[in-house]
């Protein structure tokens, strides 16, 4: 054999009449999988890691695993014979575009050198299950008792405020800071009963690039005057199934949090990008076929992100990074895109300085 040609993995097994052979078993695997050899290049690459990475197993086979995506920090077992692997990590592609996948690199045993690399999505990290849907379920009920059982005593105490007014000046003060509080519970009351609609939402087909062009100016407008908004857009994306009401009411909440989280610096910037991720889906439950979501919007600012110690619980109701936040943006979000059957997940590039809000969504006809 030439010095640097690496031979063909063998086919491996029994040989089993109408068995299905190494190569039809390593196409078929349901998550994206690579060898490479002890030269650091790459020879088998699986369909999924073609759907994942865009590109064919002809165009990546031979080259170096670095001329197809960067690597990690730390994945550089080619020099050192160990195992690696780092979770919910972005990676770079060098024909363009950034994934988010979990990284497992493993050697070969007997063979010097090979590993195999193993690309898992890691958009199926905020995957809703039947537990998780009975929980919400039971918090929904519970929610929409407490807020009609709160409201009925706060408009007796706003009347009996209001009756108490113009008795006298110190009164009048009174009343009026009872009645102020009376209203700021009421309001929050009614953002919470957002939750308790469960009505399905109307999903059509919609070209998404008038709703987010109506965003970026009701934005513009108002809570983001001053504030750059740039558009990067795929042009060929294709419609989207969606509520139109209910996008543009979380694209809104994502621009007015990004301008509210770049208030404080010199050159405030924010970003509307559009991708189309070939391979993107998550898992639709136990003994369901994997939903494909295919279409990314991304709301990107440059501000600092959030505090590192809820960053993980940023979609859970009542948690917030602001002094005067309550907590329910983020939350309500969360919930209108799921009921799109989509997913949305937050992510801090702090090389790059951004803060990414991503929402993942199934295309229309899929």
């Amino acid at each position: 054999m030439r010095p640097g040609v690496s031979a063909p993995l063998p086919d491996c097994g029994p040989d089993i009449s109408g068995a299905p052979g190494f190569a039809e078993l390593f196409a078929a695997l349901p998550v994206a999988a690579m060898v490479i050899d002890d030269h650091g290049k790459i020879v088998r690459a699986n369909g999924a890691a073609e759907a994942l990475i865009n590109l064919s197993e002809r165009a990546m086979a031979g080259q170096p695993l670095e001329a197809v995506f960067v690597l990690p920090p730390g994945a550089q077992t080619r020099r050192e014979e160990r195992d690696f692997a780092t979770y919910d990590v972005s990676i770079d592609l060098v024909r363009g575009g950034r994934v988010r996948v979990d990284y497992i690199e493993s050697i070969i045993p007997d063979h010097p050198g090979w590993r195999t690399i193993v690309l898992h999505n890691a958009a199926t990290s905020r995957r809703v299950g039947a537990t998780d849907r009975a929980a919400a379920r039971a918090a929904v009920g519970a929610a929409a008792m407490l807020a009609h059982e709160i409201k009925n005593p706060l408009s007796g105490i706003r009347g009996a405020a209001q009756l108490l007014a113009g008795m006298s000046a110190e009164s009048d003060d009174l009343t009026m800071l009872i009645t102020t509080e009376v209203d700021r519970i009421a309001a929050l009351i009614d953002r919470m009963q957002d939750f308790t609609d469960t009505r399905p939402l109307s999903l059509t087909a919609q070209n998404i690039y008038p709703l987010l062009d109506h965003a970026r100016k009701v934005s513009l407008a108002g809570f983001a005057r001053g504030v750059s908004i740039e558009e990067r857009f795929d042009p060929s994306l294709p419609p989207v199934l969606i509520d139109r009401d209910a996008l543009l009411q979380v694209v809104l909440n994502l621009i007015k949090n990004a301008a509210e989280a770049t208030a404080r610096q010199a050159d405030p910037r924010i970003a509307l990008t559009t991708a189309y991720r070939h391979g993107m889906s998550v898992s639709a439950g136990a003994g369901k076929p994997r939903r494909p979501l295919p279409i990314e919007l991304c709301v990107v600012d440059n501000g600092p992100g959030a505090p590192a110690d809820i960053a993980d619980h940023l979609f859970d109701p009542f948690i917030s990074g602001k002094p005067e936040g309550q907590g329910l943006g983020l939350a309500l979000v969360d919930k209108l895109v799921r009921d799109m059957g989509g997913i949305v997940q937050y992510e801090r590039e702090a090389e790059q300085g951004r803060t990414v809000f991503r929402i993942l969504l199934p295309r229309a006809g899929a």
